[in-house]
């Protein structure tokens, strides 16, 4: 993809840095919680249980391609000060 822009501070920009950081990672286990989309972004709440991190991957979408990219990752704690996990939904 060219013009592929990174954000996130461990890869660098093109599709070549993104294939060779999952080819360098191997399978990565994890589950899609949550997906939401509106106009060009595309937003996916995840947890990496490969990681033991719960994430969030922020991707700007044109011409039917990813163009860009950003990221949040948490540590998934063993209890939380308000006792809900990082995943559920409640109400």
């Amino acid at each position: 993809m060219p013009g592929y822009i990174q954000h996130n501070p461990r890869v660098t920009n093109g599709i070549e840095a993104v294939v060779g950081f999952f080819a360098d990672a191997g399978p990565i286990d994890h589950e899609v919680k949550r997906l939401f989309a509106q106009g060009t972004l595309v937003v996916a709440h995840v947890h990496y249980r490969a990681w033991n991190k719960a994430g969030v991957d922020i991707f700007r979408v044109s011409g039917g391609k990813i163009v860009e990219h950003w990221d949040v990752l948490q540590a998934i704690p063993a209890s939380t000060a308000s006792g809900h996990d990082m995943f559920s939904q409640l109400g």
